[in-house]
């Protein structure tokens, strides 16, 4: 699909590589999206309980035919794009050949199967992940990068990898036709610290990471090359239009929702759901639910992200109409039970249990009770993630900013506001490629990423709480966390925590 509206000379595009398709947006400097596409990949395989794996391949193609469709879309008069930048999904990783071919398969950001190597990593650099507020699990890329080595050697190819690589380098690598520099956003999790500006050579060593396989790693909007002849023929973009450095998902379109100043949160919600805000101080969470990206003016984004989130309504409901369910979901208030909806094993936000599985606690009446369910459980994740983060000293000063493609829903947005008791806000455009958008703006049309943000992100509507729902809501809530506790799965931090506002003060 595409959209456009507006004139103006010069364009940026924003690339965002998600776990199931590829959305390309092109914006002009105020913010005015030119044309929005879309493109599909293959879903990821999952050959193992806790496995995600997806082939790095079907990457590049469908870049070049969501790129091509949005360069195709715009008039002669739209203007010029000037600069682009690639964002992806944080913790998904590959390997790759000295041509950037890759070596076997990708794997996802909920791929568990690096519990061994993430133990290992994080004994080596344990004073490291301290200061930086990390503790290091299975679903990051830094062991990751070592098991995927380890079955190279086992393979017989370990000769042939160069790189160690996350999404978004492969698409710059095919851009630019160069090697590739990083971005600390992206490579936060691949065992990169932004406090001392390096990668961590303790648990390089101690998990057999050669130094030589990692890439260089410079800050967000960082200009690391222009569009090659050879890719602006095959995606439509300008041969010499300068490419950016970007930051993960998440963050990107924690940027297109206006999140940019201290105290100010916003929630991701698309396959996953993830919640970053913006403050002054570095984090640091004891339990690792919670990590710290860099801030391109020097700030922290702290924040976490879930394994739980819009995946579940796909999975369930396929091909429903779910604008007639979500309309129904609104006139039926609170669930008559509760549902946490978990695809496959294993959670890391708001707490970290690698062995977690959905549950159900009671049954649903109908469909529209069913779907209601699954609605309130992300909401109910959403709210322990941000009074976690609050118990921390990362307070959410209200409004909530909230993104992704699942915002989108009118049902979701009320259960949200309401089960956090906080309005939420809805920019006009808060989703990743958007981001990415702003993010490329840097430097070739702003000055610096405050500007940017501040003539480009534009508020759509607001979301106030539903008063006759809440108590409802709360009971529910309230049944939520005394599941997951009955479970063991969360600390008593945590558990202690569940009941505080989101900003801090107790509800």
């Amino acid at each position: 699909m595409v959209h456009r509206q507006g004139d103006v000379a010069d364009l940026v595009a924003g690339v965002d590589v998600a776990t199931s398709d590829v959305r390309v947006a092109v914006s002009d400097g105020d913010g005015h999206v030119r044309a929005f596409t879309t493109t599909s990949l293959p879903a990821p395989s999952r050959p193992r309980s806790g496995w995600s794996e997806q082939d790095p391949a079907v990457w590049w193609p469908g870049v070049v035919k969501a790129l091509r469709q949005a360069t195709d879309a715009l008039d002669d008069g739209d203007g010029r794009i000037v600069s682009v930048c690639v964002s992806a999904t944080s913790g998904t990783v590959m390997l790759a050949g000295a041509d950037g071919g890759p070596i076997g398969p990708a794997l996802m950001y909920d791929d568990q199967r690096a519990s061994a190597e993430a133990e290992r990593a994080q004994e080596a650099a344990a004073s490291r992940w301290e200061s930086l507020g990390l503790r290091i699990s299975a679903s990051f890329g830094l062991p990751k990068w070592a098991w995927l080595l380890s079955q190279a050697g086992e393979a017989g190819d370990a000769g042939k990898v160069r790189w160690a690589w996350h999404v978004s380098d492969l698409v710059i690598c095919r851009l630019t036709g160069a090697d590739v520099t990083t971005d600390t956003s992206h490579a936060l999790k691949s065992g990169y610290d932004p406090l001392r500006r390096e990668w961590a050579g303790e648990a390089m060593d101690a998990l057999g990471i050669p130094a030589e396989v990692l890439p260089e790693v410079r800050a967000p909007t960082t200009r690391v090359g222009t569009v090659s002849s050879e890719a602006a023929s095959s995606t439509g973009l300008p041969a010499g239009c300068e490419v950016r450095l970007a930051m993960t998902d998440s963050c990107a379109s924690q940027v297109a929702a206006g999140a940019d100043q201290p105290g100010r949160f916003v929630s991701v919600l698309g396959t996953t759901l993830a919640v970053k805000g913006v403050t002054t101080e570095l984090v640091r969470d004891p339990t690792g639910a919670v990590y710290s990206h860099w801030h391109p003016d020097g700030w922290w984004l702290p924040g976490g992200a879930s394994n739980t989130g819009g995946a579940a309504l796909k999975e369930h409901y396929g091909d429903t109409d779910l604008a007639a369910l979500d309309r129904r979901a609104s006139e039926h208030g609170p669930a008559g039970f509760v549902c946490y909806p978990l695809l496959g094993s294993g959670e890391r936000f708001p707490f970290v249990q690698p062995d977690a599985e959905g549950f159900r606690e009671g049954s649903p009446d109908d469909d529209v009770d069913a779907y209601r369910a699954m609605l309130e459980g992300v909401a109910f994740l959403e709210r322990l993630g941000l009074a976690h983060l609050a118990a921390l000293g990362a307070g959410l000063d209200p409004p909530l900013a909230v993104a992704g493609t699942a915002s989108r829903s009118p049902a979701w947005n009320a259960i949200r506001a309401t089960t956090l008791g906080v309005p939420l806000v809805v920019p006009a455009r808060a989703d990743t490629s958007f981001g990415a958008c702003v993010l490329a703006a840097v430097g070739s049309i702003h000055e610096n990423l405050a500007d940017a943000a501040r003539a480009m992100v534009h508020v759509e509507d607001h979301v106030e709480p539903v008063e006759d729902e809440r108590e409802g809501l709360e009971r529910n809530y309230e049944r939520f966390v005394d599941a997951l506790d009955d479970r063991g799965w969360l600390e008593p931090r945590l558990r202690g925590a569940a009941f505080t506002e989101v900003g801090g003060a107790e509800r």
